[in-house]
Order: structure tokens, then sequence, then C-alpha cells
């Protein structure tokens, strides 16, 4: 896995996947979980845009593969909707 570091996000517990391509998105997510969790971030939202859902299933398939993912859920109304996923991560 490439350094959490190298991540061009702030890791503040957003990540907005509208300025990456889609293939970045299947490394770009563990690497911004594990940013998270290195930061003691544990609750995270996800933004992929609603657009057809393909980008949200990708993210959606990437969360169900790691370990460090307590949970996951579509973000409520006031958070994006559709939209954007929440993530519970697994307290280190």
């Amino acid at each position: 896995m490439t350094d959490p570091q190298s991540i061009q996000q702030p890791i503040d517990g957003t990540l907005d996947l509208h300025t990456f391509l889609p293939g970045e998105v299947a490394d770009l997510v563990p690497e911004y979980l594990a940013a998270c969790r290195e930061h003691d971030i544990f609750q995270v939202r996800i933004i992929h845009g609603k657009g057809i859902g393909t980008l949200r299933r990708t993210v959606e398939s990437v969360l169900g593969r790691l370990a460090c993912v307590e949970s996951f859920r579509t973000a409520p109304e006031d958070a994006g909707g559709w939209g954007a996923t929440i993530v519970t991560l697994l307290r280190k």
C-alpha cells in the first residue's frame, strides 16, 4: 500500500472523490481510511456523487473487503444522501 501521507487530501474525515479518476478509487479509499485511523478519525464521509451509481458501487465493494471497516451506510440527507457514504472504522 502507498504511504497514507502521500494522499493529496486533508485528513479530516471527508474524502471527496470528485477530483479523482474512477481507476484511482480502489487504491485511494483504503489509503485514506488508514490515514484517518492514524489520526484517530473513526467516522468518515466518502463523497462519490449521485450520478448513475457506478462510483458508489465501487466504493461499497472496496469497503466490503476492508478489515478496518466496522460498517458503512448511505449518508443522511444533510450529509449528501445517496451521493455519499458514511463509514465507521474499527478503533486501533
